[in-house]
């Protein structure tokens, strides 16, 4: 259940993120964009911090966090890889 909660919380994230992008882009297409772009080192630093707090708060070890981590980064980063494909 906590996967679900944070893959969704990335997916809230990268909906502020090309929100931001559309308003402050000139073109709001390529700050949406900018928006996705930008949204992917963020979100690799909050799937980090959630690894973090699994391995270090939680118990869990790293090779059981990892498998985890890697989908908790990619389903958003994906999603957010998708948009600014299709926007640039």
């Amino acid at each position: 259940m906590h996967t679900i909660l944070v893959i969704g919380g990335g997916l809230v994230l990268l909906g502020v993120c090309l929100l931001v992008g559309r308003v402050t882009g000139a073109p709001p297409a390529a700050g949406m964009a900018a928006g996705a772009a930008a949204f992917l080192p963020i979100w690799l630093a909050a799937a980090a911090a959630n690894m973090w707090f699994g391995v270090r708060r939680a118990g869990y070890s790293v090779a059981e966090e990892a498998p985890m981590f890697l989908v908790v980064f990619a389903v958003p980063a994906a999603v957010a890889l998708l948009a600014w494909w299709k926007l640039r």
